[in-house]
């Protein structure tokens, strides 16, 4: 049973940005903002959602079925996140609770970091930095820390959608490189418009000089950069992921990447998160690594509070959101 926009109680899990909290509060709606560093516990989620109509959640939040069940009095959830692999999307069907969520808002943020990978991978941007912080640089060395040129090198997408496609087109300006994927479906915008192909996983994996991730994590895509998918890569290829670290086998990647299978790898994305300190990737002269900031812009942030809010306003004033993982239910 629905309930009056300026009668809900809202918890916010996060501090998100006030464009989306003003949206709410010009509503009428009562928030709870979680305005410490310190995120939830599990436990501490389950009890402080027993107070809300509808809780604002991030990505990191676990939304399970125990989690529902001690929060029957939920009407809707609200993600701050464009992935919702953090939810227990048939437990929310089970309940015809709606799930919005906030594609879109971070397209050209995150491939301006999977691009900016790619180029200070083959570059080794990060490794040099570190050797001018340690005062190891001296003279001139003509064969000595040689990086890559992209220019008309095929570029693999892994799953082409909205973030891929940013990714594609800034490849295609800015180097000319020759564009293949891997998706569910065609893309006949990529097709058009970018003169791109799609291939088969196996395909993608021998041909790519350079791999950039883009999909969603689920069964089918968990780890499914394993030791044998690195094995079939160029020894000379890159492998970007900016989607979730279970995407890759971290273990696998270490190997390849130690034993020469491939050439380098630039990753936003870790399992888990953050990357520990010891990890041997953040040594490797040929890996960039950075910690999940793919959304982390002014404009993007902003646009994933105001959707998030619009959402919940738009649920309970139309019946609809502006997106909605599971529209079944609506």
């Amino acid at each position: 049973m629905k309930k009056e926009l300026s009668k809900l109680k809202i918890l916010v899990t996060r501090d998100i940005p006030e464009l989306g909290l003003n949206l709410l509060r010009q509503k009428g709606c009562e928030l709870k903002v979680q305005s410490s560093d310190n995120p939830f516990s599990v436990e501490e989620f389950k009890i402080a959602s027993q107070w809300a109509d509808v809780v604002l959640a991030s990505s990191k939040e676990k939304i399970t079925e125990d989690y529902l069940a001690a929060n029957p009095q939920l009407l809707m959830l609200s993600q701050y996140s464009a992935g919702y692999d953090n939810v227990d999307v048939e437990a929310c069907n089970k309940r015809k609770l709606p799930l919005g969520h906030t594609p879109q808002a971070m397209n050209r943020a995150t491939s301006d970091i999977a691009f900016g990978l790619m180029v200070a991978t083959a570059r080794n941007f990060f490794f040099m930095h570190k050797k001018l912080e340690r005062g190891e640089i001296s003279g001139f060395k003509p064969r000595a820390n040689l990086g890559q040129e992209m220019y008309g090198k095929t570029l693999g997408i892994f799953g082409l959608g909205a973030i891929g496609f940013e990714m594609a087109r800034k490849c295609k300006l800015a180097y000319d490189m020759n564009i293949i994927y891997c998706n569910r479906s065609e893309n006949q915008k990529a097709n058009t418009e970018l003169n791109a192909t799609l291939v088969s996983f196996e395909d993608l994996l021998a041909s790519s000089d350079v791999i950039s991730v883009h999909s969603n994590l689920s069964e089918q895509t968990h780890q499914i950069f394993n030791k044998e998918a690195f094995s079939k890569m160029k020894t000379s290829s890159i492998f970007i992921n900016t989607s979730r670290g279970k995407v890759h086998d971290e273990k696998a990647l270490i190997q390849a990447l130690q034993n020469g299978e491939i050439w380098g790898a630039g990753l936003d994305v870790s399992d888990p998160e953050p990357m520990e300190i010891d990890n041997p990737l953040l040594n490797m002269p040929n890996v960039c690594v950075l910690p999940h900031i793919g959304s982390a812009t002014v404009e993007a942030r902003d646009e994933m509070a105001r959707l998030s809010a619009e959402n919940i306003i738009q649920y309970f004033e139309k019946g609809k959101m502006i997106h909605c993982v599971n529209p079944e239910v609506l």
